[in-house]
């Protein structure tokens, strides 16, 4: 019951995820594992592996791990400044393909802040197997209900070498083949990712690499996309629907839209908190709502782990309800870098770090994780997209360092032998 949940939980976070390498270029395939390959097109000629049978992939144990990481991702984010939403399982499925190719203390401290506990060979295989899973949720003869697409491709610097056990990971448990891009023509390599992605996630992420995301030094960019849209089993009316007060943190109210409905539903209140379980249609995926108790939003979120989501839900019950939710749409754009180095994943984002399992080399590492994320809750059911953009440049001498000269600054004009300064001032509008 519980991992049901959990699974039911991920999969409602749809998303789209790329993971931008850094360097140069790419390469054909089939030389013995281990290899470099070098040739005109870079791609495994490894399929796919097909879904294991229960109990052959250690599922549960990588669905416990990034219920973990979801709670500590969303900890670190929390803000009551503004609404929130992101997809922990995209974030988690990308980095994992970046974590095929980690070594050394880089690799230890990715397995530790996304709470990778499985070996690298049992955890790509449990990606594929969960992959598979959610994917068999999907009921091909009611498309209308509920729809779940997840696609996963790897973009490649021309002319680049990748070792092949690595692209055999990506090939045979993510299902990713290797396009070649040319990353020094950036704006055009950039837009033909987007598109990519808006035609993944049906249009709803539009710009998941932001401008000056890519540029020469970028080597590979694994994108990760799924969308998810999803009929309630019991769907409100829409002409009960009216306008009703919402009250915020700070005790003012405003005016939203308030869906209502009579029903079954999964219920619970315990630890200071209302749990509701809506479920879609198929009974095959849900949305679970936490409600806090009056003035402890805030406390209730700290307190909020992996565990307690457990007890939580482990007390649901079908019971008559009366509910009364807003209808709502938003779009949440983030910024993980500072996020993932304080769950503890800092030397990928330096120059410790390793991703030599890629290359070969030690040229590798990440500068930024960009996350964009959508949900639209109404009447009918769920919509919701993700997008995540792990952002890797080329370490050592070529290194280069983007400087936008677009706020006040002081200058000077010296001498250089003696110091001599001989004029100084500052810009605070440059237009005046």
């Amino acid at each position: 019951m519980v991992k049901r949940y959990r699974i039911n939980r991920v999969s409602l976070l749809v998303a789209a995820l790329a993971v931008t390498v850094g360097a140069s270029t790419l390469a054909g395939c089939a030389p013995p594992a281990g290899t470099v390959i070098r040739a005109e097109i870079v791609r495994s000629d490894r399929p796919r592996l097909p879904a294991p049978s229960p109990g052959q992939a250690p599922v549960p144990e990588l669905v416990e791990g990034n219920s973990t990481f979801a709670l500590d991702l969303y900890g670190v984010l929390f803000s009551t400044d503004s609404n929130l939403f992101c997809s922990p399982y995209s974030i988690s499925a990308a980095l994992a393909m970046t974590y095929a190719g980690a070594e050394g203390q880089t690799e230890q401290q990715m397995a530790e802040a996304l709470h990778y506990a499985l070996a690298q060979t049992q955890l790509h295989a449990a990606f594929n197997a969960l992959d598979q899973a959610l994917l068999s949720q999907a009921d091909e003869d009611d498309v209308q209900a509920f729809r779940l697409h997840i696609a996963n491709t790897v973009w490649g610097q021309r002319g680049h070498s990748w070792l092949q056990a690595f692209l055999d990971t990506l090939a045979q448990n993510y299902g990713a083949g290797l396009r070649q891009v040319d990353f020094s023509q950036a704006e055009e390599a950039r837009e033909l990712i987007n598109e990519w992605v808006r035609e993944q996630t049906e249009g709803k992420i539009e710009e998941l690499l932001p401008p000056g995301a890519v540029d020469g030094e970028t080597a590979m960019v694994l994108t990760n996309a799924v969308y998810f849209k999803a009929a309630w089993k019991h769907g409100f009316a829409k002409e009960v629907t009216k306008d009703r007060l919402f009250t915020l943190l700070d005790g003012s109210q405003v005016t939203v839209p308030m869906m209502w409905q009579l029903g079954e539903l999964g219920h619970a209140e315990t630890l200071g908190v209302q749990v509701l379980e809506l479920p879609y249609a198929g009974d095959k995926m849900s949305m679970v709502i936490l409600l806090p108790m009056k003035d402890s939003f805030e406390s209730f979120v700290r307190s909020l782990d992996a565990q307690k989501l457990d007890r939580l839900l482990d007390g649901l019950e079908l019971k008559g309800v009366a509910l009364s939710m807003p209808r709502f749409q938003f779009t949440s754009e983030l910024e993980l870098r500072n996020a993932l180095m304080e769950l503890g994943m800092v030397d990928a984002f330096g120059g410790d770090a390793d991703l030599s399992g890629m290359d070969g080399t030690r040229e590798l590492f990440i500068d930024q994780v960009y996350h964009d994320a959508f949900v639209a809750v109404d009447e009918a059911g769920t919509e919701a997209a993700a997008a995540t953009a792990v952002v890797v440049p080329r370490k050592g001498p070529s290194l280069v360092h983007h400087v936008a000269i677009d706020r006040p600054f002081v200058f000077l004009i010296r001498d250089i032998e003696t110091s001599t300064i001989l004029f100084l001032g500052h810009v605070v509008n440059p237009a005046a």
